[in-house]
């Protein structure tokens, strides 16, 4: 136990906190990793001061900011913005979006870049998830939300279904909002994949999240570079009036080689829009940072995707695969100024 520096009538309030990267039993019962990887005895704190300027971000504040997070609360929603700790939680909130993430917030799979919570549900899910989704996003106005998920490797179908549901959900009371899914890869089972493509939404994402040489040790061992793809491609010849997504993580250790190679694969699975940022550690036992990526260079791999026939290549230091989705369409690289 450990105090939160709150007080309740004076009275310091002491409430459990979990430390990154041990054990935990969650509200329901099953147990979970905070953080998703283990502690390690050797693991060496996350450097601080030694980050390059362009990569400051603001503290998370203001009346938008407090809006958001007590709607996503009141719900009972997770947000990637809060369980990955995205660092551009502060200007998404603000501006009145959210990444909801669906299916609970602990993950069945342990990828090496990623701070969700890892466990095993063991089939647990909210069977009032789908409605409150929905209704969550009437209550934010949102005219465009991404809604991701964990994996959910101890379900039959991935979660698939719930999933779509969620999706159905949101479009039968918000019709005029469009819906991106970045999605789990399902285990690469084109029938689960074609429950979510065919729920309604606009766009269909699945992150390939690294070049294929370093996609093992950064992505948890029933992740694949291939699979990936495969999702992909077949979610685009199933349904070619839905826009597919991806997103690459930029200083892992690829080489630029690799990252043009990764591009020349997702286009010849016809996915349309590419997503480039830059890998942080969120905590000393996930993997180092290799490099600082430029904005220079980010722009430079911009330029190179969308020669090779992206509808939009989204680059910069902080970009995450949902930034500033809404604003993929208009072609400016969502408003950076790289």
């Amino acid at each position: 136990m450990k105090s939160t520096g709150k007080e309740l009538k004076g009275i310091p309030v002491v409430e459990q906190v979990v430390e990154s990267g041990t054990k935990y039993q969650t509200d329901v019962g099953f147990n979970a990793i905070k953080n998703g990887v283990k502690r390690r005895r050797d693991a060496e704190p996350v450097p601080r001061g030694q980050k390059p300027k362009w990569l400051r971000a603001k503290m998370p504040s203001g009346k938008g900011y407090s809006s958001t997070r007590n709607i996503v609360h009141e719900h009972r929603l997770s947000t990637v913005c809060e369980e990955s700790m995205c660092p551009n939680i502060g200007e998404c909130w603000n501006a009145g979006t959210a990444t909801i993430m669906v299916m609970g917030s602990v993950c069945t799979r342990a990828c090496r870049f990623c701070a969700v919570d890892t466990g095993n549900p063991r089939g647990w899910l909210d069977p009032e998830e789908p409605l409150n989704t929905g209704k969550a996003v009437q209550l934010m106005g949102l005219k465009y939300v991404v809604i991701t998920s964990v994996d959910r490797d101890d379900l039959d179908d991935g979660g698939a279904s719930h999933y779509a549901q969620c999706v159905r959900e949101i479009k039968r009371l918000n019709p005029e909002t469009a819906v991106e899914a970045l999605t789990p890869d399902f285990n690469g089972v084109e029938e689960h994949v074609e429950l979510v493509v065919d729920s309604g939404l606009e766009v269909f994402a699945q992150n390939v999240e690294t070049v294929r040489r370093l996609t093992h040790p950064v992505r948890d061992p029933r992740a694949s570079y291939e699979q990936t793809i495969d999702v992909l491609r077949h979610a685009k010849a199933h349904r070619p009036d839905v826009l597919t997504k991806t997103s690459l993580m930029l200083g892992l250790g690829e080489t630029d080689a690799e990252i043009l190679k990764t591009m020349d694969d997702l286009r010849d699975a016809n996915v349309d829009i590419l997503t480039l940022g830059q890998y942080l550690r969120p905590t000393p036992n996930h993997l180092p940072v290799e490099r600082y990526v430029t904005p220079e260079q980010f722009d430079t791999y911009r330029r190179e995707g969308l020669e090779r026939g992206f509808v939009e290549v989204v680059a910069g230091p902080m970009v995450r695969s949902s930034y500033r989705a809404e604003q993929v369409l208009e072609k400016n690289n969502v408003g950076i100024a790289v």
